[in-house]
């Protein structure tokens, strides 16, 4: 184990030797000159790079997944993201990260961002035209956003007066970051848009609570829980402590208590817009579902890579259930859980549906999901203060009990729906809203009231929620790299 560390430490103080290399006199000047001409003196950036990029080349050796088929980097004198996008065994990587800052990494990994509170997903207009639309997929609590009483379906054609095409609707989503203003229409019962409105939006710093509502639904005989769930964090990080409280997790443990209470006997999920987040936030929500609790029974596994594995603490790594107080799975009719996806429903999301499948039988409803079996670690360079960078390698891949991890190109679902197939969309939580009628109509057998208008069909460009650094992230607890450095 202390070879892990002293290599590590090490290969980042390469630079002092590069130094002297790069420091080479002239050979045209005269032997007696003793300083070297100013213009060969070497450029603190790119000293600053090799030392940043011989960090990353450390853990990647060490750490990366997929050791073997690991690439041959680039000059490491390359800019860190160019250097560490140059180790990736792509097209089967398509997870691994590198972001300029730690810090604002793992903030945002627990939902702290400075935005106006809404997320979108993007479509063409037309095949006739280049335009770009919008619809608002759901409005943050307590934002701008909500203030000025944005809406989920809501559709947005232009941000700060331009229209949305295929050439520019990149740069306008990056002004989203500051005020800006967007024009937007909003359907009404009939699905038909009315005139355009428009409002300006302040940023500000959002801390997001993943639990966006839970709701509790009685028809005939059955009692139904159901909870939207946007991604897994267990709380909020203090960058002064850099502790992460667990308020979010224990929120969730409210919502199950309540359930338990209420004695529901079936389960709604919703993951639809859910890209991942910590392992720990996903046992702990898979310990408050699971049927038949013992203190042996395993949630996962986890692998390492072929190095890595040669040491006692990446060996035979087992998660198990906890043991929670406001589980409810026995009270789960015919060992049955519905879970609503969508194309961007991912790892720590797949990783619930997976951990689970061993335990109950969990009906699928929406689209196929991501397909991310894979996990990271957050990784910073403790040794350098001058590298703020961090790193979220793929490091790990994950099993079920029963050894299964077949879902790297998703789980398909038992019934396909596509919100997108409907409109006007409805409110998280309203019965006619399609993925949780559907889900509805399965424990009932009959149908809840509410038509269903199609949308035009238009072809879909990407989500807002693309660019979060959470999505697609299963972030795995790092204690066993620290541990493993400090011996």
């Amino acid at each position: 184990m202390l070879q892990f560390m002293e290599r590590l430490k090490i290969r980042s103080r390469i630079i002092l030797s590069l130094i002297v290399i790069l420091s080479v006199f002239s050979s045209c000047k005269d032997e007696e000159e003793t300083t070297p001409p100013a213009n060969n003196k070497p450029d603190p950036e790119l000293a600053k790079n090799i030392a940043i990029n011989n960090w990353i080349k450390a853990v990647m050796e060490e750490a990366y997944f997929w050791l073997e088929d690991m690439k041959t980097p680039i000059a490491n004198t390359a800019r860190p993201e160019s250097y560490f996008e140059s180790f990736l065994f792509k097209p089967t990587d398509r997870f691994s990260a590198i972001y300029p800052n730690y810090q604002e990494l793992i903030s945002s990994l627990s939902g702290v961002s400075t935005e106006s509170g809404y997320e979108i997903s993007l479509l063409r207009e037309s095949e006739s035209n280049e335009n770009v639309i919008a619809l608002i997929t759901y409005v943050k609590k307590g934002s701008p956003a909500a203030s000025n009483d944005l809406r989920r379906g809501d559709l947005i054609s232009q941000i700060n007066g331009s229209t949305m095409t295929l050439n520019n609707y990149q740069s306008l989503l990056r002004e989203r970051s500051n005020q800006h203003s967007v024009t937007f229409r909003r359907p009404d019962e009939a699905g038909q848009f009315g005139a355009p409105q428009t409002v300006t939006l302040a940023a500000i710093q959002i801390e997001e609570n993943p639990n966006f509502l839970d709701s509790i639904y009685v028809i005939d005989n059955q009692k139904i829980g159901y909870v939207v769930y946007h991604f897994f964090a267990p709380g909020v990080n203090n960058p002064t402590t850099n502790q992460m409280d667990t308020r979010y997790d224990a929120e969730m443990d409210e919502i199950f208590a309540k359930f338990k209470a209420e004695n529901i006997n079936q389960l709604i999920i919703d993951f639809r817009y859910n890209g991942g987040g910590y392992v720990s936030s996903a046992v702990n929500l898979a310990s408050l579902i699971v049927p038949n609790f013992n203190s042996d029974k395993i949630f996962s596994k986890t692998k390492y890579n072929s190095f890595l594995s040669r040491f006692p603490t990446f060996q035979n790594i087992q998660t198990k259930f906890k043991e929670k107080s406001e589980n409810i799975g026995n009270q789960l009719a015919d060992g049955k859980i519905y879970i609503l996806t969508s194309s961007r429903t991912a790892s720590a999301s797949e990783l619930i549906i997976n951990g689970l499948k061993p335990y109950l039988n969990v009906v699928i409803i929406g689209a196929k999901t991501t397909g991310k079996n894979v996990g990271s670690v957050a990784l910073e360079d403790e040794d350098n203060p001058d590298n703020n960078y961090g790193l979220l390698p793929i490091v790990t891949k994950s099993f079920n009990s029963l050894d299964q991890s077949d879902y790297g190109d998703g789980f398909i679902p038992d019934e396909e729906i596509s919100e997108f197939q409907f409109f006007p969309w409805r409110d998280f939580g309203d019965v006619r809203d399609p993925l949780l009628k559907s889900a509805l109509d399965k424990i009932t057998g009959t149908s809840t009231p509410g038509a269903r208008l199609k949308l035009e069909d238009r072809i879909m460009i990407g989500s807002s929620l693309d660019s979060k650094i959470r999505s697609g992230v299963m972030l795995e607890d790092n204690s066993n790299f620290k541990n493993y450095r400090e011996k």
